[in-house]
């Protein structure tokens, strides 16, 4: 009966020892699986959606720099203009040149709402427009065969410190081609109104961007010219 006994218990025992094994065994292929399904979403970067150190994008086909040489002039009250002329001038290979008043506008200068503002007081006495510039003078201006020339809307035209820059230089033999920044307002007549004042040069329909235009939508205006 002992002898019995006793091999019971070894059967039992090895019986109890295979089905371990096996349920071991099961557990590290699931484990093995599972690190397998997570690895590449765990280890893949995530995309890189950052703009400030990304290569500026380049536009396709052929560009205003192809054809000849592209000058981006442009004024900027608050740093929107500019960064759409950068843009520009990116994306055609361009050069730039900033329009800068004399008597450079103050943030308390720029408030529309303040009847007694700077730029209120313009805009309600047209003579008070005339605004002195450092230059008008872009350097190696008759090498130009585009000129991209961009300002803020003010009052639905172009800021006038532009105005002192169009009047200042001959346009002839040049394509021209409008730009300006806006929280709302559309280009509007400004473009027709510089090409007036200039009275010469081959003016281009403009583009209107918002305040914070990205490089991507300037980058697409740009390739759509067809220069």
């Amino acid at each position: 009966m002992k002898t019995w006994k006793r091999l019971f218990s070894c059967l039992l025992a090895g019986a109890m020892a295979l089905s371990l094994a096996a349920c071991g065994g099961n557990d590290s292929a699931a484990s093995d699986q599972t690190t397998e399904e997570q690895t590449p979403e765990e280890t893949t970067p995530p995309a890189d959606t950052s703009t400030d150190t990304a290569a500026p994008e380049t536009s396709g086909g052929d560009t205003a720099a192809d054809s000849g040489s592209v000058l981006v002039v442009y004024y900027s009250a608050t740093g929107n203009t500019e960064a759409a002329a950068g843009y520009i001038a990116e994306a055609t290979g361009g050069d730039l040149f900033e329009i800068t008043p004399a008597e450079p506008y103050t943030s308390d200068d720029l408030n529309w709402s303040d009847e007694n503002s700077r730029v209120s007081q313009e805009y309600a006495d047209e003579s008070l427009r005339d605004v002195e510039l450092t230059t008008t003078e872009a350097e190696n201006w008759d090498s130009y065969d585009t000129v991209f020339i961009g300002y803020p809307i003010w009052w639905g035209i172009a800021a006038w410190p532009v105005d002192g820059f169009v009047e200042a230089n001959d346009f002839t033999g040049k394509t021209v081609i409008p730009f300006c920044t806006s929280s709302s307002s559309g280009l509007g007549e400004s473009g027709d109104l510089l090409a007036e004042l200039a009275g010469t040069g081959d003016w281009q329909d403009g583009e209107r961007f918002r305040s914070s235009a990205s490089q991507e939508d300037v980058n697409e205006w740009v390739d759509s010219l067809g220069l």
